[in-house]
């Protein structure tokens, strides 16, 4: 997982500004700057976020599935995508 991505979950968590849960991000898509997805959401929610969020598609120490920023700097949302496509490339 990025550092910056890292760091911006801290942060969010720290001053209540991310949604957590597949149905409570789904209810949260219009008020959301960045969607972070595990690889075990599953196909219909995943199609169902994606139908709502095209485009803004993108850890913790316990499972979800799902989570979404309801603040995050742009300067990060462009990083953690630019980290995101490089780790991709190297796997």
């Amino acid at each position: 997982m990025s550092k910056i991505l890292e760091k911006s979950l801290k942060d969010a968590r720290k001053e209540n500004k991310l949604t957590m849960g597949s149905k409570e991000v789904l209810n949260s898509v219009n008020n959301s700057k960045l969607i972070v997805l595990s690889q075990s959401v599953d196909k219909t929610m995943l199609e169902k976020i994606e139908s709502d969020a095209m485009g803004r598609l993108c850890g913790l120490q316990f499972r979800i599935s799902t989570i979404s920023f309801t603040a995050i700097d742009e300067g990060n949302i462009k990083s953690i995508l630019k980290d995101t496509e490089t780790e991709e490339k190297n796997v």
